[in-house]
């Protein structure tokens, strides 16, 4: 298991990526109109629109005081596997193994204190390739 990256999950997508981009230099690589991420040479800023908590089955209102805004997010070499374990582990699934449109097969659940986590592997050849 590998720590992956660390996502940004806001209401203005485009303002959050260009301050990002400013303040850190690097340029974000878009892979829909709703998520991009920043790599850097250790870890990936990922930055989701609001929009992409409905795929995790989460509704989120842009007035909520207490939402979800980020998220962990760990690389591992079968999360149907680590679903197995992870659901003995707690009850608060989120999203159970899913492929999701940029290519990777993502587990969602919240630890103890309600921080959500992505356990995920890459599954299609460009989600594959960017891993490599």
């Amino acid at each position: 298991m590998k720590l992956a990256s660390l996502r940004i999950i806001t209401k203005d997508i485009k303002q959050s990526v260009e301050f990002y981009e400013k303040a850190t230099g690097f340029t974000a690589q878009w892979y829909t109109e709703d998520f991009a991420e920043l790599k850097t040479n250790t870890i990936t800023l990922a930055i989701g629109s609001i929009r992409t908590m409905k795929m995790f089955g989460v509704e989120q209102s842009t007035e909520a005081k207490s939402h979800i805004n980020t998220i962990i997010e760990f690389l591992v070499s079968n999360v149907d596997d680590d679903f197995e374990r992870i659901k003995g582990l707690t009850k608060n699934i989120i999203q159970e193994p899913t492929t999701m449109p940029w290519g990777n097969r993502s587990l969602l659940f919240c630890d103890p204190d309600g921080n959500m986590i992505n356990f995920f592997t890459p599954v299609r050849a460009e989600a594959i390739q960017k891993f490599s």
